[in-house]
Order: C-alpha cells, then sequence, then structure tokens
C-alpha cells in the first residue's frame, strides 16, 4: 500500500500495531507484578510446535519441486528471496510485494501455497526490506529510490531467468509493487511474459482524494454514522498531518475486511519455519525505513509515467472495492494505456489485498490470463 510520509507503516494498520507490541514484550513490566517477557516466554514451545508443523504441511515434496531460500547479490547487496514450486518445468513468477517494505516472506511460504501448483513462485525481500534489511542494515538506506529498485528488480529477473533456464517469466506486483513492476516492464519487456497488477497505483496525485469519496459513499450507503462522522471530521486530503490518512486507512481496511487478513499475517510470521524474533523486527522496522524513502517519491509520480505504451501484456485484477488504491482509477488507467493484449478484473467482495483474501478466484484470473502467454 501507498501511505503519507508522516506516518509509519505500524501505525497504519493492525498488524503493524501488533508488531509493535511484540516487539516491546521485553521492556513491560505490568501492574500484576506478572513480567510480558516472561509470559511470552512460557508460549515458547507453542511457537516451535506451530513452526515445526508449517515446515512440514507448507512444504514442497513433489519429486520435481523447488524449495530454496538465500541471499543473491543484487545491485551491490545480498538480497534475501525464495523460490519455491511443485514442478520446476512450470512458469516462474516474480512477486513484487507493496509497503513500500512491506515483504511478504515472513508469511507467504502459506499465502501462496496453492500457487505452487502452477507457478514457481519467486518471493523477494527488496532493498531495505525483511531479511535484507536485516543483512545490510540501515546504512543502504539513502540508496532506495525508485530508479534503484527498478535496476535490482530487473537485475533479480536476469538472474532468475538464467538460474531457472527460462526465457521469460511473469511479472505480478502489488499495490508500491505495482509501481515497482510498471517501470520493470517498461525497462526490460522482453524478459516477460506480462505484467499483472494488483492493488494498481494509477494516480498517485489523486489517489487519497478519490478513496476518500469512495469511502464516504460506501459509509452513506452503509448508514455507517461512525465512519461518516470521522470522516468528515478530517475531511479531504490533502492534509496538514497524519490524522487524515490515519483516518482514511482505519475505514478502507474496516470495509475491505483487511484486518482480519493483516493479523492473520503477523501470526503465521511468528510461527514461519526458520524465522526468529529478530526476523520479526527486521521487518517492522525495514517497513518503516522503506517508507520513509520512497512514500515521499511515489506520492509525487507523474502518471504519465505509469502509462502509455507497454511492449508486454498487461492485466490488473483488482478487487471491486479497493479504498486504498480506488478501483475506479484503476480501471481508467488499464483502459488509457496501450499494449499488445490488455484487461482489467474485479474480483466482487474484495478490496486492496484481493490477492491475498480471494486467492482462489485471483489465482483463476491468473491461470486464464497468463498461462495461454506461455508456449
Amino acid at each position: 500500500m501507498i501511505v503519507n510520509p508522516s506516518l509509519t507503516l505500524r501505525s497504519a494498520t493492525l498488524v503493524f500495531i501488533c508488531g509493535a507490541a511484540v516487539a516491546s514484550l521485553i521492556a513491560q513490566e505490568p501492574s500484576t507484578g506478572r513480567s510480558e517477557a516472561g509470559e511470552f516466554q512460557k508460549l515458547d514451545p507453542v511457537v516451535k510446535f506451530l513452526r515445526t508443523r508449517n515446515a512440514r504441511d507448507y512444504a514442497v515434496t513433489t519429486p520435481n519441486g523447488i524449495d530454496e531460500a538465500n541471499y543473491v547479490k543484487v545491485g551491490g547487496l545480498e538480497q534475501w528471496i525464495t523460490i519455491r514450486g511443485e514442478d520446476r518445468r512450470n512458469p516462474v513468477l516474480l512477486f513484487l510485494h507493496g509497503g513500500p517494505g512491506d515483504a511478504t516472506n515472513p508469511w507467504g511460504y502459506a499465502g501462496f501455497r496453492n500457487w505452487l501448483k502452477y507457478f514457481t513462485v519467486v518471493q523477494w525481500d527488496q532493498r531495505g526490506t525483511g531479511r535484507t534489511f536485516g543483512r545490510n542494515g540501515a546504512a543502504a538506506a539513502s540508496t532506495i529510490t525508485v530508479e534503484r529498485m527498478v535496476q535490482d528488480g530487473v537485475e533479480l529477473a536476469e538472474l532468475l531467468s538464467k538460474r531457472l533456464q527460462k526465457d521469460k517469466i511473469v511479472l505480478v506486483g502489488h499495490s508500491w509493487g505495482s509501481i515497482l513492476g510498471v517501470f520493470m516492464a517498461k525497462a526490460r519487456p522482453e524478459l516477460f511474459y506480462a505484467f499483472v497488477g494488483t492493488g494498481q497505483v494509477a494516480d498517485p496525485t489523486r489517489n487519497y482524494a478519490v478513496a476518500y469519496a469512495a469511502l464516504v459513499d460506501r459509509a452513506a450507503r452503509d448508514g455507517n454514522s461512525r465512519a461518516l462522522g470521522e470522516l468528515n471530521e478530517v475531511g479531504p486530503p490533502p492534509y496538514k498531518d497524519g490524522k487524515g490518512f490515519a483516518v482514511q486507512r482505519k475505514w478502507s481496511n474496516l470495509f475491505e475486511g483487511a484486518d482480519v487478513f493483516l493479523a492473520s499475517t503477523l501470526g503465521f510470521a511468528l510461527t514461519a519455519p526458520g524465522y526468529s524474533l529478530g526476523d520479526i523486527n527486521d521487518w517492522f522496522d525495514g517497513q518503516g525505513v522503506s517508507a520513509e524513502q520512497l512514500v515521499p517519491q511515489t506520492s509525487v509520480l507523474d502518471p504519465k509515467l505509469l502509462g502509455g505504451e507497454f511492449a508486454v501484456p498487461v492485466f490488473v485484477i483488482q478487487g471491486a472495492e479497493d479504498f486504498t488504491t480506488p478501483t475506479s482509477l484503476a480501471k481508467a488507467y488499464v483502459n488509457s494505456l496501450h499494449a499488445p493484449r490488455k484487461a482489467f478484473v474485479t474480483i466482487d467482495g474484495a478490496g486492496h489485498f484481493a490477492v491475498f483474501t480471494k486467492q482462489d478466484a485471483f489465482l483463476k484470473e491468473l491461470r486464464a490470463r497468463v498461462l495461454p502467454l506461455i508456449r
């Protein structure tokens, strides 16, 4: 998702609030006299059991499968990737996470498990994100630019094509990842079968104003006086501080049902095979650093740079009610661009996180649009 620079991603959604709470357990001593650190340590056997169970239940066990996780040298930095699939002959799909900085690797071992029958899925902790942030630290923050991220993505796509012996790969980008994917597809179209956007960023300069109007309309239709009251209190953007954006994020997540999904990602991250609390803290810290660097850059992007001519097929699969990157803007975006093939598809009952919350419907559309292009 794209958020205002005055907000940290940790405060933008429930999952980040939960993460901050977990990270601060060691420092807390409740008035009951029971140490929160001690209570959390009592959960350690349960967490270990769940990590072992998840390693078993989400494992790739097919004879021709692939399950690799390691650091690769990209853009002069060691960056973390995972490569998982049930059949090495399947097409390779590089997933570009949103945020900025919201790596999917901590929970994507479960979130993308159904995809592995049809694709070899690569998840990448981008520069300044997750385990890549943990390996390189905040010292790399000054190198986090849109241009540098595009170069990293292209370099990684080249590496994957060579390593996995594929002529081209499929590129899927969510939210901030949809910006990154657009620029990658435009820079090196010969590397990709298609670009698939979801939570598609279409016009960063109008994004929050259009989203605000859509939220007010939804609140009025639902007769939700609390939502209407809070939205009317902050009014439409631009905002002088983070309160207005916080209200928009709150009601976007509640209307979309994203609060439950976001909280679940923390649970899967805490019980991820091979992950530690240090990795989870790096996940959250990377979100903050990435947002500080990239949101000021993306919020002023000229929408003309995202549209225009493409040399690869472009498909946008969007939640029917996306209040973060508004569905109406995404539809107009697809209508305006030129590509060898294009389509705009909505998923009913879904919002900004349709790729995760309505995974079966999304995967069905993804297979129908992309697989026929691959020979």
